[in-house]
């Protein structure tokens, strides 16, 4: 994997919450033009992927106002 496309899928993601039958992992769904994709994820996956998107937003420009 050393050569990424310089474009992307259109991606949504959403976390489906602690399953009730085993409330060790979350599930996170990524749609994007290619299909549906389930990652099943630890507690401290989830709160990796949750510091590095709030890091990355944080470092990300300012909407420009008119």
């Amino acid at each position: 994997m050393t050569t990424r496309s310089t474009s992307a899928d259109f991606v949504t993601a959403f976390a489906t919450g602690w399953p009730e039958e085993q409330p060790d992992i979350m599930v996170l769904s990524l749609t994007t033009q290619r299909g549906v994709q389930d990652f099943a994820l630890n507690k401290e996956q989830a709160l990796l992927v949750a510091k590095t998107m709030t890091e990355t937003a944080n470092r990300l420009a300012r909407p420009k106002t008119s």
